[in-house]
């Protein structure tokens, strides 16, 4: 049983005088954190959708629209939008990742801070840099840039990130990054390997950096797919390698299902998701998240982690062995971000989400569109925003 104090708004000692509700053994969560997203891309699929639903056409279709398109007004627009999704959903914290590349950065930012603001009390926000790694200039090679995006992410409070697959000098690269992350006391989240290629091993190359350096901040890495595709002992070493240097891994299961092992007039023959299994049996943190939503990368989702929940447990098969993998989609996401905990413990804010369904098969058999959110120990309005918003946005 829970107790509330709506008036302080948290979980308090169970209290005998409580006037008990029977809630019919309805399920509750704590609010969900979802770790790993991209609200500035978000919902332009109207405009920009993929031409063939494959990663470089993600790449090359995000790329144009970002360039004709992201203006401040734009990005506000798209970025607020999800997070009315999420919150409706029963969101609590989310961390974005936020596409950095000159001159891109100085428009981002100053958006992603303003809802920051704007979101204070509702959704706890984070953002992360997103350049690729062959951006990063090794040393005595100039990288001003970097040194200035780094600098930039310090002063929004920021978490530093880029996109790691093989390149040259790539080791080089990433001491450049965990320097400049030192040195402004940023955690670091990469996106890493995501392709099935098996020879694509960069996240052994980001957990060699951080023991090379020394590095003692949090890391995270997304997608790491191409574990998948390896070969038994390469992933293995692959996850040795992880253990040691104290990764934390995020994956993105519906996001990398749709774009990996995609080819024209063919049925995939892999998932896609990386070993998420092997991953926490090895003691590594995995956390799962929603990713990219209505944008050429993935044309789905609402920012609702209970779909990110569902869909999870089809894919990666979480419905047998671990009974804990639901921590996976609250706790330890929290943990990743270093996000303020949510759970059922006296003292943690009222934040749950209540659901008519009294175990795991009824609740993830349908959607449960009408889940009761409580924040605070008080139900929110779950309305959710209407696409037709935005309409305006077309290019």
């Amino acid at each position: 049983s829970l107790t509330i104090d709506r008036r302080a708004g948290r979980i308090v000692e169970d209290d005998p005088a409580a006037v008990p509700v029977d809630m019919a053994r309805a399920m509750v969560l704590p609010c969900f954190t979802d770790a790993h997203t991209h609200i500035d891309k978000g919902h332009i699929w109207f405009r920009a959708p993929n031409p063939d639903g494959t990663f470089m056409g993600a790449l090359h279709t995000v790329g144009e629209d970002r360039k004709d398109n992201w203006s401040a007004e734009d990005v506000r627009a798209r970025a607020d939008f999800s997070l009315r999704c999420a919150f409706a959903h029963g969101t609590r914290a989310l961390r974005t990742h936020l596409d950095s590349l000159a001159p891109q950065e100085d428009i981002s930012w100053p958006v992603f801070r303003e809802l920051r603001d704007d979101w204070a009390g509702r959704v706890e926000l984070q953002a992360v840099c997103l350049i690729p790694a062959d951006r990063i200039e090794p040393q005595g090679d100039g990288g001003a840039d970097f040194v200035k995006l780094a600098a930039l992410v310090a002063e929004c409070g920021g978490v530093l990130g880029a996109v790691t697959f093989p390149c040259d000098r790539l080791g080089e690269r990433l001491d450049v990054f965990f320097a400049a992350a030192e040195a402004h006391g940023l955690d670091a989240d990469f996106h890493v390997d995501e392709t099935m290629d098996p020879t694509s091993r960069t996240l052994v190359d980001v957990a060699a950096a951080v023991i090379r350096t020394g590095f003692q901040g949090k890391v995270n890495c997304g997608h790491c797919c191409s574990l998948s595709t390896q070969s038994d002992a390469d992933r293995d070493a692959a996850i040795e390698i992880s253990v040691k240097a104290g990764l934390a891994i995020t994956s993105l299961p519906m996001c990398n299902l749709y774009l990996q092992d995609r080819h024209a007039g063919r049925t995939p023959r892999n998932r896609g998701v990386t070993v998420a299994q092997e991953l926490a049996a090895a003691g590594i943190p995995v956390a799962f998240a929603s990713d990219n939503t209505r944008d050429p990368f993935y044309a789905y989702g609402d920012m609702d982690m209970l779909e990110v929940l569902r869909e999870a447990t089809r894919i990666a098969h979480l419905d047998h062995g671990r009974p804990d993998w639901i921590r996976s989609f609250t706790e330890i996401p929290a943990q990743i971000c270093r996000f303020a905990p949510a759970g059922f413990a006296p003292g943690d804010p009222a934040d749950l989400v209540l659901f008519r369904a009294r175990n795991w098969s009824e609740l993830l058999s349908r959607p449960q569109s009408d889940r009761i959110v409580l924040r605070g120990g008080r139900a929110i309005d779950r309305t959710l925003p209407d696409y037709a918003e935005l309409d305006g946005l077309s290019a």
